[in-house]
C-alpha cells in the first residue's frame, strides 16, 4: 500500500532538509529534539545517498548550481521538492522489504523520474507514531543540473535541459503515482490504486488535526481519571469524522434521499446542500459546507443514491450524545495572514492621514516600519550591498536585464505568432490546393465555383497571406515551420523564466531602495546626490 506525497519548499537553507532526515524531530512541531547539552540527537537508524551530488555536500552543491544559472535567488521561488514514498507496514514481515531494499528502490525511482536533478535519497525504517512502515524521502533541487534525454512525462521541451526548474503538474503527479504502483507490483509489495479517489478521503491537515486532538484528549482524560472522574469519550473526532458517521447512519436508515436529508438535519443538525448534482454538508459549527468529494467517494450523491435504492433501511438505536442536535456556532472569518518574510515599503507617517488622526494606528505603523527597516538592513547584508552606490548599481543592472529580457521576450512572441500564422495558412493552402487545381481544369468553371466556393476562398486567402509573409521566395514546408516553432517555444520559455526572475528581483530591489531612502531621511543622514538629484 505504498503512497507518494509531495511537498514544495521555498526555504533557501538546503541544509534544513538534510538535518531533518538525519536528526530526530518532534512529529507535531517539526522542531529538532535536543539532548541535555542542547545538541541535536541523531536518528536511531537511516540510510542516505546522493544522486548527481554527494549526500554530505548537497546544500553547498545546490547553492553553487543556483549561482551558476542565477536562479532560486528570490524568496518567492520554490527551492526544493520533497517526495515521500511510504510502504505498507506489512511489507516488512510478509514481503521481505528491508531498509536497504527500500533505499535501492528510492534511488532507482529518483534517477528515473527526476533525471538530471541533484537529489538526496534517505530511508527511515519507521513511520509516525511507531507505525512500522518503511518510507523513503527524496529531496531534489528544483533546478536541473544536467541535460537529459526528453521523456514522455515531460510536458515542455525545456523540461529536459540544464538550468530549467522542476515543473510538477497534475499530469506529472499522476504519472508518479503510476510509477509508484508499478514499482510495488514489480517488487510484489502491497499496493492500492492511487489514481482512483479514496472511499474515505483523509487529507494531510485532517490527519494531523486528529493526531494532535487525540493527544490533547488523552491528557485531559488522564487528568480527569486522576481526579476520580470518568471521561465521556476516549476517541477524538474531527468535524469530518462526525459528518462521515452521521452520513453513514442516515444512509442506513433511509428509504429515499428526502429521508436521508431529514435524518441528517433532525438527528445531527447537518444540512445537505445540492449543487450541479453534487452533495455538500454544512456542519453546525462551520460557516461553509464540506463537499462530499472531500470526505470520500462513499459520501457523494451517486453512491448514497445507489445504496438507498439497493438496500433495505435499518433501525439504529442512537445514544444520548448522537440524539442531541449540536447548536450552530457562528465563527468569525479569519483574516488572511500576510507573508512576514517579504519586504514591504515603509509607510510615510507625514503623509498618512489615518496615522495622524489615530495615535494607536500611528504606533502600529511605527512598529511595522521598524520591522521593515530591520528586514531591509538584513537584505543588504545578505546580498553584500554595503554602500548606496552598490545598491543603485544593483538596481540599474537589474533594470537593464529586465528591459532587455522583456524586449527579447516580446520579439520572440511576435516571431512565434508569425510562424503559427504561417503554419495555419500553409495547412489551409495545401488542404485546398487540389480543389483549386481541379477548378483550373474544370470545363464548367461557374458551376464548379458555385459548388466549391468556400474551399476556393480559403485557398485564395491562404495564398495571399503566405505571399505577403514570404514575398517572392519559396514557401517553407510544414516540417520546417514546425521545427522553427519548437525552437521559438524553447527560446520563449527560457526568456520568460529569465524575465520572471528579473521582474521579481527588480521589484524587491526597488522596495529596498525606497526603504533605504526613507531610512536616511528619517535618521537625518545625507545621501550622496545622484545624477537625477543634481539635475
Amino acid at each position: 500500500m505504498a503512497v507518494i506525497k509531495h511537498i514544495a519548499s521555498k526555504n533557501a537553507d538546503y541544509g534544513a532538509a538534510e538535518r531533518y532526515l538525519i536528526y530526530q524531530h518532534d512529529e507535531f512541531t517539526n522542531k529538532p529534539v535536543l539532548d541535555e547539552q542542547g545538541r541535536r540527537i541523531p536518528r536511531e537508524a537511516y540510510l542516505i545517498d546522493g544522486l548527481n551530488c554527494s549526500a554530505d555536500t548537497f546544500a553547498i552543491e545546490c547553492l553553487r548550481l543556483n549561482k551558476q544559472f542565477h536562479k532560486n535567488n528570490t524568496r518567492a521561488e520554490i527551492k526544493s521538492h520533497h517526495y515521500i514514498i511510504s510502504f505498507d507496514p506489512r511489507d516488512r514481515d510478509e514481503n521481505g522489504l528491508t531498509p536497504e531494499k527500500a533505499q535501492q528502490l528510492g534511488l532507482e525511482y529518483a534517477a528515473k523520474n527526476f533525471p538530471g536533478h541533484q537529489a538526496i535519497v534517505c530511508t527511515h525504517p519507521d513511520g509516525h507514531n511507531s507505525s512500522g512502515n518503511i518510507h523513503v524521502h527524496i529531496v531534489i533541487n528544483s533546478l536541473r543540473k544536467l541535460d537529459v534525454e526528453r521523456q514522455d512525462f515531460m510536458e515542455r521541451p525545456c523540461d529536459c535541459l540544464a538550468g530549467n526548474k522542476h515543473h510538477l503538474t497534475k499530469g506529472y503527479l499522476e504519472y508518479l503515482k503510476q510509477e509508484t504502483m508499478a514499482m510495488c507490483q514489480q517488487e510484489e509489495l502491497y499496493q492500492v490504486d492511487l489514481l482512483t479517489p479514496a472511499k474515505v478521503h483523509v487529507s494531510e491537515n485532517e490527519y494531523w488535526a486528529k493526531r494532535k486532538g487525540q493527544v490533547a484528549l488523552d491528557e485531559r482524560n488522564q487528568q480527569m481519571q486522576a481526579e476520580g472522574l470518568t471521561p465521556k469519550t476516549t476517541i477524538f473526532e474531527t468535524q469530518k469524522d462526525l459528518l462521515r458517521r452521521a452520513i453513514t447512519q442516515a444512509m442506513l436508515q433511509s428509504r429515499t434521499l428526502d429521508d436521508f436529508k431529514k435524518i441528517l438535519m433532525e438527528q445531527y443538525g447537518v444540512q445537505v446542500k445540492e449543487s450541479r448534482g453534487r452533495f455538500s454538508y454544512l456542519h453546525p459549527d462551520r460557516p461553509k459546507p464540506i463537499t462530499g468529494r472531500k470526505l470520500g467517494t462513499d459520501f457523494e450523491k451517486e453512491f448514497i443514491e445507489q445504496y438507498i435504492a439497493t438496500h433495505e433501511p435499518q433501525h439504529i438505536e442512537l445514544n444520548a450524545k448522537e440524539q442531541k442536535v449540536p447548536v450552530p456556532v457562528k465563527k468569525q472569518r479569519k483574516k488572511p495572514v500576510r507573508d512576514d518574510k517579504s519586504i514591504r515599503l515603509i509607510v510615510d507617517l507625514s503623509n498618512c492621514m489615518k496615522a495622524q488622526e489615530n495615535r494607536f494606528y500611528a504606533q502600529k505603523v511605527k512598529v511595522g516600519n521598524l520591522q521593515q527597516m530591520a528586514k531591509t538592513i538584513s537584505y543588504l547584508q545578505e546580498h553584500q550591498l554595503g554602500t548606496i552606490e552598490a545598491l543603485h548599481a544593483a538596481v540599474t543592472d537589474c533594470q537593464t536585464v529586465y528591459d532587455s529580457t522583456l524586449s527579447e521576450l516580446k520579439a520572440t512572441e511576435q516571431q512565434l505568432k508569425a510562424v503559427n500564422s504561417q503554419i495555419h495558412y500553409t495547412g489551409q493552402y495545401f488542404g485546398n490546393k487540389k480543389v483549386w487545381e481541379a477548378y483550373q481544369k474544370a470545363k464548367n468553371k461557374p458551376e464548379f465555383l458555385e459548388a466549391h466556393r468556400s474551399e476556393l476562398m480559403l485557398f485564395e486567402a491562404a495564398r495571399a497571406a503566405l505571399k505577403e509573409a514570404q514575398g517572392s521566395g519559396k514557401l517553407p514546408s510544414l516540417k520546417t515551420l514546425k521545427a522553427q516553432k519548437e525552437e521559438l517555444v524553447k527560446k520563449k520559455n527560457e526568456c520568460y523564466e529569465t524575465y520572471s526572475f528579473a521582474k521579481a528581483k527588480r521589484k524587491e530591489l526597488q522596495t529596498v531602495q525606497s526603504n533605504i531612502d526613507a531610512i536616511l531621511n528619517t535618521t537625518g543622514l545625507e545621501k550622496e546626490p545622484t545624477s537625477k538629484d543634481r539635475s
